[in-house]
């Protein structure tokens, strides 16, 4: 009698699950007060006037404390939210006082303070937005519109566009909003022909079921000009599609077009692919031997890849043997799928509930298949594990179907009380499946709003510079509405600002050109004042050397010339330059204070002096600048003096932008000198002094004062020399 009665309640329970759904829902979802408060991560402090809400229910804020209560229902979803931080989104599991911990919202660095390295920027940005795509769609679209921001100017380049709007149809892409997806790379593209682009987009086209435009995409790229690995893309492409819209010999035709390709040119993963896709088109139209033959080269092929690449192969292999009922060849294949699952690393299966390659889904297929062979108890273990594992990764959609199945196996095999049990799970899990979806739902539709509009927010950056144009040509044609109105005073008023500017052009023109002939002219001047200056100082030292040999010292002459020579191939060296570094002008001053000591060395000696805080790098300075400065000295001053004189020349730094050289002498002095002189050399005006004033002064005019120069007396008798110089930096 008892066993009678289990027999109608498990038919009852099967026959009626929706109100025992319904029945539990209500037990399960009655409402209570939750309580709980909201501290940031880091810190623990308690965060107040926080929002805290039940989606569609009742809302509250967080007090000082950070503490709040809310009336709540088991799977309820709770949202808090706050300007300060990222908004936080909780399903309600029970009544236990809750805790929630929150971060303030990520920073991005602005783009101003980047600037200078725009292209970086950008690329930076579009490499984080690369790295969360499928971790995080929100933070991948904000890192693009960061991207596009970053860019100085009014907008971004076609380069930049293409690549900012072919990452958001990526995201669009990965995430099924394929219609969002062929919308931006269709962006992309305007602003340059790119065929992986175009790959794409008509893989785009597929997923959205525009199987014609994809086809027509799809064949002319075959016209275009691809690489080896592109032609394989696009036929595979072509092949995906023709079998979307069961066209087997067409898919198959393309598949082995690709085979052939990818094989020839040793494109290993796309081989692997292209055997496998050949094989589930034949098991498709019951070409059994067929798909035997090329899923097990697939077989063969991805167990070279790697572990990952030959579990997927396994799996989809075991399906085709589901659909050909050869049970005990996809109990083997899924047993080693099962295996080779625990053994890869974490992470390199990706955490997808509703990816095959999980524990509890082999498990559920394995049980499944020898449920076709009638083998209810071997099944069962695998159902239980499956259960197990699907509860350990919160996979409702298993854990529903295996207990399911597992109560109408026990059912099957005459255990009653187990079926009951197991159908009472079965029940929950319908119940927290149903409120689950509901959230999901909730949270898909949330999701895609969200994804919409921080995309327009990117398609406003791009539309802005059109709304731009729009508005200027709405105000021309305003503009022209008003002009006819009045439009001898338009015509007036426009005839004398066109003259206005017709005028400030010309003059702006005719200044132009003065200053750039007086410069010219500058550079002329200067170029002809050094062409002077070599043949006075040739002629001065020539004559040293003259009056060498007249004294028949042809030693002295010899080591003197060659002195000289030295001296004159640095001096022709520098002549053609308009400023030579100031190393090298020391190094011609020694060497020309080098030649006047050996002629003259009874009479003066000489000391050059640098001092250590000079960067000589730093300044430059016209060749030859110095020379008759020292050759003054020592002709003029220290020459006629009866005992043995001194010549000293330093260099110093005043500050960071100005040098100071002072040449100093204590000779006869200036006006001495010039008793000396007959009244031939009175009438002749120094060829040296007057060269270098002359450039001094074009060079000031030229370069804002570049040197100044101070001649003075040492002594009060009006004897010795000093010559300072200021040397500016720019």
């Amino acid at each position: 009698m008892f066993k009678l009665v289990s027999i109608l309640l498990i038919t009852l329970l099967f026959a009626s699950p929706f109100c025992l759904e319904a029945q539990n829902s209500r037990t399960e979802r009655s409402s209570f007060y939750l309580k709980g408060n909201v501290v940031e991560s880091e810190t623990n402090k308690p965060v107040s006037r926080v929002n805290v809400e039940i989606s569609g229910g009742a809302y509250t804020t967080t007090n000082i404390q950070g503490d709040f209560s809310i009336n709540a229902k088991i799977g309820d979803e709770l949202i808090i939210r706050s300007v300060n931080f990222n908004t936080v989104y909780y399903t309600v599991k029970d009544q236990q006082h809750l805790t929630v911990k929150v971060e303030n919202a990520m920073e991005i660095p602005k783009a101003s303070s980047v600037r200078k390295k725009s292209v970086d920027v950008f690329k930076s940005y579009i490499d984080s937005a690369k790295i969360y795509l499928k971790k995080d769609a929100k933070k991948s679209i904000e890192y693009v519109t960061k991207a596009l921001e970053s860019v100085p100017g009014r907008s971004a380049t076609a380069a930049q566009n293409q690549i900012a709007f072919e990452t958001l149809g990526d995201i669009n892409l990965y995430y099924e909003q394929q219609d969002l997806a062929i919308d931006n790379y269709n962006r992309s593209l305007l602003s340059g022909n790119n065929i992986d682009i175009r790959i794409k987009l008509a893989g785009a086209f597929r997923k959205n079921k525009n199987y014609q435009e994809s086809i027509t995409e799809y064949s002319a790229l075959l016209k275009s000009s691809l690489s080896n690995y592109q032609k394989v893309q696009v036929y595979e492409g072509l092949g995906d599609t023709y079998k979307a819209i069961n066209d087997g010999s067409r898919s198959v035709a393309n598949y082995q077009q690709g085979l052939a390709i990818a094989t020839k040119h040793s494109i290993t993963p796309k081989i692997t692919d292209l055997n496998s896709k050949i094989g589930e088109v034949f098991a498709q139209s019951g070409a059994v031997e067929e798909a035997e033959s090329y899923f097990g080269n697939s077989l063969n092929l991805s167990k070279k890849e790697g572990k990952k690449r030959a579990v997927e192969e396994k799996n989809k292999v075991a399906d085709f043997y589901n659909q050909n009922r050869d049970f005990e060849k996809e109990i083997q294949l899924r047993e080693e799928t099962l295996d080779e699952i625990k053994s890869l690393d974490d992470g390199t299966i990706e955490a997808d509930q509703n990816s095959p390659l999980t524990p509890q889904r082999q498990n559920y297929k394995i049980a499944n298949a020898f449920v076709g062979q009638e083998k209810f108890k071997e099944a069962i273990p695998y159902l239980e594990k499956s259960i197990v594992e699907a509860d350990k990764k919160e996979d409702l959609l298993v854990k529903k179907d295996a207990t399911r199945k597992l109560s109408e196996l026990y059912r099957d095999i005459g255990e009653y009380d187990k079926a009951s049990k197991s159908y009472e799970r079965y029940a929950n899990v319908v119940d927290e499946l149903y409120a689950k979806k509901d959230q999901e739902l909730s949270q898909a539709a949330r999701f895609s709003k969200e994804i919409t509009l921080r995309q327009t927010r990117i398609a406003s950056l791009e539309n802005d510079r059109k709304l731009n144009e729009s508005r200027y040509k709405l105000a021309v044609e305003n503009q022209e509405l008003i002009q006819k109105n009045n439009l001898v005073q338009k015509w007036v008023i426009g005839s004398l600002i066109l003259i206005a500017l017709l005028l400030l052009y010309t003059a702006y023109t005719q200044y132009k050109s003065v200053k750039q002939q007086k410069y010219a002219n500058n550079q002329l001047s200067l170029k002809s004042l050094r062409t002077q200056m070599n043949p006075h100082f040739i002629f001065n030292a020539l004559n040293s050397v003259n009056s060498f040999i007249a004294s028949n010292d042809e030693r002295a002459a010899n080591k003197y010339l060659s002195e000289f020579s030295q001296l004159m191939r640095s001096v022709l060296e520098n002549s053609e330059e308009d400023f030579i570094p100031l190393e090298k002008e020391i190094d011609l001053l020694e060497l020309y204070v080098k030649l006047e000591h050996f002629r003259f060395k009874d009479k003066f000696d000489y000391n050059i002096r640098v001092s250590e805080k000079l960067n000589l790098n730093e300044f430059v300075i016209p060749p030859m600048l110095l020379q008759p400065y020292v050759e003054n000295a020592v002709w003029h001053g220290l020459r006629y003096k009866e005992e043995r004189g001194k010549l000293e020349i330093e260099f110093e730094q005043v500050d960071s932008e100005t040098a100071k050289i002072t040449i100093t002498d204590n000779g006869i002095g200036r006006k001495k000198s010039q008793e000396f002189k007959t009244e031939n050399q009175k009438k002749q005006k120094s060829k040296g002094m007057g060269n270098i004033q002359k450039r001094i002064t074009i060079l000031n005019e030229m370069y804002k004062d570049k040197v100044d120069v101070l001649v003075e007396n040492v002594y009060d008798n009006e004897e010795g020399t000093r010559v300072v110089l200021i040397l500016k930096k720019d």
